[in-house]
């Protein structure tokens, strides 16, 4: 896979090098991390990094953006979106994300106009085609590029490349905006959505390594690795858990028996299929 890898990596480095000059929306997850590093690596000063700072977007995560872009020494920007203020992404239809990406990239792009920046760019995988990705048609609309896309490389080429360039997110766990905790129907509330970060805040500080809790109205539906599940019922720790949630807000909290899988609200929209 590594011989693969590294062919794949060698056609990124052409793509960048073409593009001159780019601006990447970097989250700090392991795939905008891997772009904004091999792009500064190609490009240097000709890159810029812009992250978005909104109530869907984990606290824990902007401090871990912000700290890579410094340790990069990188141009770097947070900006704040405004998607809450936007009734088609707050009724949270099954297409919420094309509405988030759109107003995104449409900021982006006039940050890039200013700047003299001629392509905007995101960390966008070949894993991305084989899920329920809405925010890819937005992507497409505006002209945005897909570098890890168009060299076609997989998560699993990613991480290990970025294991090889020593990046601190090579094994980090896949995180979702928290928007995608609650189920299609039910509306994104700021205050929801910091419940759901407070909520899995407390589990990683327990040790789980891969947390999602699922915002059902009053329930929270607790998905960790199946691997983790038994973890829960050494030294009472589900009693712990349920106490600090229901604190939160939440009447029931459940545990998941199938363990985490990502995308799990997508399984609805399987089934009506």
């Amino acid at each position: 896979m590594l011989q693969t890898a590294e062919t794949k990596l060698k056609k990124l480095e052409r793509i960048l090098k073409k593009m001159q000059k780019i601006l990447i929306a970097f989250s700090g997850g392991v795939d905008s991390t891997f772009l904004l590093k091999v792009a500064h690596s190609v490009l240097g000063k000709n890159v810029y990094a812009v992250t978005a700072m909104s109530p869907s977007f984990a606290s824990r995560e902007l401090k871990q953006a912000k700290a890579f872009a410094r340790l990069l020494r990188v141009n770097f920007q947070i900006i704040i979106t405004d998607e809450l203020k936007t009734d088609k992404y707050t009724s949270n239809p099954p297409d919420r994300c094309y509405y988030c990406k759109k107003e995104l990239f449409l900021k982006l792009l006039e940050i890039a106009q200013s700047h003299n920046i001629p392509w905007v760019a995101d960390g966008s995988n070949k894993d991305d085609a084989h899920d329920h990705r809405p925010g890819m048609l937005a992507i497409k609309e505006l002209g945005i590029r897909q570098p890890l896309f168009e060299a076609g490389l997989y998560k699993d080429e990613i991480r290990l490349l970025s294991k090889k360039l020593k990046l601190p997110t090579w094994a980090k766990p896949a995180c979702a905006c928290l928007a995608s905790r609650l189920p299609y129907g039910e509306s994104i509330t700021a205050e929801k959505l910091q419940q759901i970060e407070r909520a899995e805040n407390f589990l990683q500080d327990l040790g789980f390594s891969q947390v999602r809790v699922r915002h059902c109205q009053n329930t929270a539906r607790i998905e960790v690795l199946p691997e983790e599940i038994r973890n829960f019922f050494k030294q009472n720790l589900h009693l712990k858990v349920t106490k600090k949630l229901k604190k939160l807000g939440y009447h029931y909290v459940t545990l998941d028996l199938q363990g985490y899988r990502s995308g799990s609200m997508n399984e609805v929209l399987n089934k009506s299929r």
